[in-house]
This record gives C-alpha cells, structure tokens and sequence, in this order.
C-alpha cells in the first residue's frame, strides 16, 4: 500500500505546510499551543460580545445568549402589554 518510498525532492523549495514529507518531532506541543492561543482568543471575543450585548425588546421565547449576557443575568421587570 502508499505509493512507493520516499524520492528525492529539491531541498531549495521551501513550503509553508513542512516539505514533502513533515513529521516534526515536536508536532504534539505545536498543536497544544496553537489550541491554547484559540482559546484564550475565542474567551476574549466571546466575554466583550456577552458584556456588549443588548437587546431593546424582550424576546418572546427564550434564547441561549440570554444565559450569559449582562442584561439578563438580573432580569428587569418587563411591563405587561
């Protein structure tokens, strides 16, 4: 099975994604990182959204985003119509 062994390729060609054939040995700390630095953007993003967030009618059903925005956490009285 593959598709033969390895050949000899031009080591001047430079590629962004690691060569012909990347295995780095540290690819396991690399991907940690990578996956920490998305998560501490995503928590960033996504705790300005939830304090910026603000709605000027009351929805009629709930909605998931009512859980952790400021506006709902201690819930206004809405008046009767």
């Amino acid at each position: 099975m593959g598709g033969g062994g390895r050949y000899p390729y031009p080591k001047w060609v430079w590629s962004p994604a690691g060569g012909w054939w990347s295995r780095p040995a540290n690819w396991r700390s690399n991907t940690a990182i990578a996956f920490a630095g998305i998560l501490a953007v995503t928590y960033g993003v996504w705790t300005v959204s939830a304090e910026k967030e603000y709605r000027t009618s009351h929805p009629i059903r709930p909605i998931p985003s009512m859980r952790w925005t400021k506006q709902y956490r201690n819930p206004e009285p809405v008046p009767p119509q």
